[in-house]
């Protein structure tokens, strides 16, 4: 009598202990039969270790359906009983059998599908993954936002299925961050409505995961929104809640992605000092940031983008030369294929040298938007930065050669990228 090998690595595959098992097969054995189970982790320990080789009928039904498969692809012998062809009628007689209830409305096990595992969690994971770096490189688009809700129905369409209770979170994770990234398409498109319904989706997926990060990514999607609406006590609302949030109470990366957040509302409130002791808080605190695996979607917060964020607040603060010298640091360390990171942050720059009265220099500096952007189409959020610039520029030389060559360029680019 050896260990069952086979049960092992597919419990494995579904990512369920012997206890959620036991629940699992219990479950199946109510949908299938009307009347609870009494399957225990004594019950999975005996098939795993080989004591039960043929299990009884009831069992049998119920690791079918949790599995999708005959008992034999599991490991097991069936017992006579259930080597009778698969005609659904015979199956319903065998389940009536097996449990003395009469089940005119059960399903057939063969129908069934199959329950979902961690397997199915990391492949989505992997489609998710794509679209991050996706948006990394060129923005929000009406396509990723698309891909990305067309990825949550897929994954609330696994929710239908047997799985564990890990599992299960595992897919809200899923489902939120698909939504979450949605919404932050349509924020960098500034479509502010729809990102606002996707963002309250995703709040609510993120609560039903339980997952510390992915409820972190959510606030930090709220106070971008805000931010954009120019509703500034909101914005401070929602980086408080990130600050405030378990993965900040528990990770010096989240702590520092928090309160750099608050440093962003602060500066809007027009409170140049709490923004600066926040901005100092975070950087503090990114430097004391272990090095350990964290989820794909914070692989653009590093220095670089800690560096761009500080010109952003920095510029709305008054402190034009300190903005001008961290947007050149940001830009010494943001790869080059991420466009419009580097797009944003040369935007920061030109704006910077344009408020300490060179309006030439930013000019030159605001035309590379468009050699880094190379062709890409500008996301709605890039062009009112480059209108911000595009205003200023004129206010303060509406007659120079300069500024006018500037303004044919822009509406050139501008038209094809509408």
């Amino acid at each position: 009598m050896g260990a069952n090998a086979i049960l092992q690595e597919r419990m494995g595959e579904l990512g369920v202990t012997q206890d959620e098992l036991a629940d699992l097969c219990n479950q199946a054995l109510l949908e299938i039969t009307g009347r609870p189970g009494d399957m225990s982790s004594r019950t999975i320990r005996n098939l795993l270790s080989g004591a039960t080789r043929r299990p009884i009928g009831r069992t049998c039904a119920a690791l079918e359906r949790v599995f999708g498969c005959p008992v034999a692809d599991l490991g097991f012998s069936a017992p006579s009983t259930m080597k009778a062809p698969e005609d659904p009628l015979r199956r319903r007689d065998f389940i009536a059998a097996t449990t003395g209830t009469a089940v005119a409305t059960a399903v057939p096990i063969g129908r069934q599908r199959r329950s979902v595992g961690m397997t199915d969690v990391q492949r989505a994971s992997a489609g998710m993954n794509k679209l991050v770096e996706a948006d990394d490189r060129l923005g929000g688009h009406r396509g990723l936002a698309a891909t990305a809700i067309g990825g949550r129905a897929k994954i609330l369409e696994l929710q239908q299925r047997n799985a564990s209770e890990s599992v299960r979170r595992a897919l809200y994770g899923l489902a939120a961050e698909y939504t979450t990234i949605a919404a932050w398409a349509c924020i960098d498109l500034r479509d502010l409505d729809t990102a606002q319904h996707h963002l309250h989706e995703s709040t609510t997926f993120a609560g039903l995961s339980q997952d510390a990060a992915t409820g972190m990514r959510v606030w930090i999607n709220v106070a971008m929104l805000a931010y954009q609406r120019r509703n500034w006590p909101e914005q401070l609302a929602a980086a408080q809640a990130a600050s405030a949030s378990k993965a900040a109470r528990t990770d010096a990366f989240f702590n520092s992605m928090g309160r750099v957040r608050l440093a962003l509302a602060h500066s809007s409130l027009g409170d140049p000092q709490a923004a600066q002791r926040a901005l100092d808080a975070a950087q503090n605190t990114f430097s004391k940031a272990p090095d350990v695996d964290r989820p794909r979607w914070t692989a653009f917060y590093g220095p670089a983008e800690l560096n761009h964020l500080a010109a952003i607040i920095l510029n709305h603060s008054g402190e034009s030369a300190e903005a001008e010298a961290m947007a050149h640091r940001a830009l010494a360390a943001i790869p080059p294929d991420f466009q419009r990171n580097r797009a944003l942050a040369t935007c920061q720059l030109a704006l910077a040298q344009l408020r300490q009265g060179e309006p030439e220099q930013a000019t030159g500096t605001a035309t590379t938007i468009f050699q880094i952007m190379n062709g890409a189409p500008l996301p709605g959020r890039m062009r009112t930065l480059i209108g911000d610039f595009h205003r200023d520029l004129l206010r303060l030389a509406p007659t120079t050669t300069y500024a006018r060559d500037w303004a044919d360029r822009m509406r050139d680019e501008w038209s094809q990228g509408a």
